[in-house]
């Protein structure tokens, strides 16, 4: 006789066990788990003879959770792998599908809402139908890879799978000593600390295993030296070769925090869409970085400047529609009465002087020489204040418009020797770009009226101009303190919001129910 499984939930979702099972469980996928029982005819799909290579797989696959920077204690493996899956239990059968679609929903969109982390995230986070989808797999005998076929398929992430699984085996192995405080050391310094830091760089496979076997280990030689400027690099450094604090603070991080760290950016790689555009750009606020990518190529890399911590630049992601050249700047009001306002009572005369116009109530141009500013109220700011496009503008020759709700685009800048800066977030919340004309000419590429040439006569001449895209360009502006790099493996960036932390806790919280 087939064992069917019971056909309501209790209200609080916790799932009531018959009288033959041992107990109840917090049902963290009620809804779609009795949605699945559904499509199969109520069916036990998980143990007695014919199931039990199912529920082998899925205690696999939740093992391997790990390798995605999850905890495995949070899908019931500790009853799930002692279960008898040869015998009949509707209880464990129950736990199997409550087991699987929690882990599939946490790799499918994340185990933390990003809201609760990123009040304005606004990107389409992916779904599915897992009731189905857990259907099929069961059909096709496919539990682990339809598991693992929901994490995100972008090499950037596998980068950081695969960097996580190099830290936890470091971390095993008894991860490095620490390099003792002190003075700043220099190629060619001798002492017992330059000993620690040969050691700790070999540790992390930054130095080559020849040269930790050096017969004087306490010089700073040039080998000790360009092992430090790998990482350096690595690590988002100056990579001068000098080990001063910030070098010897991350020579001091654990591979303990390398794996949260790695685990955080994870996460927030599973918050984004799945498909995020043939031709796309990406700008990574903790990194100031902007890249052009088109068929899976980073294609162009640009420095960025960014919001600063109290004008923070949020994350999300928009469709590229147009740009402007010679753009007018109109300045939000909040802006206008935050900064502007106080700029032009400190010295009128800037108003005419930067190219500013004032504009009433009534859509009137108003001679600014005849406003006594020190009397116009900040509560009920009665005019519009508006930049002409010129070298002075603050949005430069172009502006790149993907409508958000934000007000929040990407700009050129007069004032670019900021981008000299190693830390640059001095924006008021948009991005700042470097060597912006060669930006539109990507970003203009499938748009022939506009060629490269034609562009720069329209700057030339000075007259604003919108540049229509034939297809738009998705734009994903991101925070990822772990950063995938082509030439260094994975980048770590300091946290330059302090948002690892707070994803961090919550990824360690109790697992969240997933509807």
């Amino acid at each position: 006789m087939r064992l069917l499984i019971a056909a309501s939930l209790a209200a609080a979702c916790m799932w009531s066990a018959p009288a033959s099972a041992s107990a109840v469980f917090d049902c963290r996928a009620c809804e779609t788990s009795q949605r699945f029982y559904d499509l199969r005819a109520g069916a036990l799909s998980w143990t007695g003879p014919a199931n039990a290579h199912h529920l082998g797989a899925l205690v696999r696959a939740v093992e391997g959770a790990q390798r995605h920077g999850l905890r495995a204690a949070d899908y019931h493996l500790a009853e799930l792998a002692a279960a008898d899956a040869e015998t009949p239990d509707e209880r464990i059968d129950r736990l199997a599908t409550d087991a699987y679609i929690t882990l599939a929903a946490h790799l499918l969109s994340g185990r933390v809402d990003p809201v609760s982390i990123e009040p304005n995230w606004t990107a389409a986070r992916r779904e599915r139908d897992l009731a189905a989808y857990l259907h099929v797999a069961l059909t096709q005998d496919a539990v682990e890879e339809s598991l693992e076929g929901l994490a995100p398929a972008s090499d950037s992430y596998r980068a950081l799978m695969d960097m996580l699984e190099r830290y936890r085996a470091l971390e095993a192995a008894g991860g490095w000593a620490r390099v003792d405080e002190g003075g700043v050391l220099r190629p060619g310094d001798r002492g017992a600390r330059v000993a620690q830091m040969r050691a700790r760089l070999a540790a992390s496979g930054d130095l080559a295993e020849a040269d930790a076997q050096s017969e004087d280990p306490e010089l700073f030689d040039s080998a000790l030296e360009a092992a430090v400027r790998g990482f350096q690099r690595r690590l988002s450094l100056e990579p001068d070769g000098v080990v001063g604090a910030r070098t010897l603070a991350q020579l001091n991080t654990t591979p303990a925090q390398r794996i949260n760290q790695l685990r955080a950016n994870m996460e927030r790689w599973r918050w984004l869409p799945e498909d995020l555009g043939e031709r796309h750009i990406r700008v990574n606020i903790a990194d100031f970085t902007l890249e052009a990518r088109a068929g899976g190529v980073v294609e162009q890399r640009h420095d960025v400047i960014v919001g600063r911590l109290f004008r923070r630049t949020p994350v999300f992601s928009a469709s590229m529609t147009y740009f402007v050249l010679n753009p007018w700047w109109e300045t939000p009001p909040s802006l206008t009465v935050r900064d502007k306002l106080p700029a032009f009572r400190n010295d009128p005369g800037s108003v005419e002087r930067l190219g500013f116009q004032v504009i009433d109530r009534q859509g009137q141009l108003v001679d600014p020489s005849t406003i006594d500013w020190h009397a116009v109220p900040a509560q009920n700011f009665p005019y519009r204040v508006r930049q002409a496009p010129g070298p002075l503008n603050a949005l430069g020759v172009v502006k790149f418009m993907f409508p958000n709700r934000h007000n929040v685009y990407i700009h050129d800048t007069p004032t670019r020797g900021l981008f000299a800066r190693v830390r640059r977030d001095f924006s008021s919340g948009c991005i700042r770009v470097h060597d912006p004309m060669r930006l539109a000419d990507w970003v203009a590429a499938e748009t022939p009226d506009f060629t490269p040439e034609r562009m720069r006569t329209i700057v030339e001449r000075g007259n604003e101009t919108r540049v229509s895209l034939r297809r738009p360009v998705m734009v994903h502006i991101l925070y990822l303190t772990a950063v995938s790099d082509a030439e260094a493996g994975v980048r770590f960036v300091d946290d330059l919001y302090e948002r690892d932390g707070g994803l961090i806790a919550a990824l360690d919280a109790a697992a969240p129910r997933v509807e």
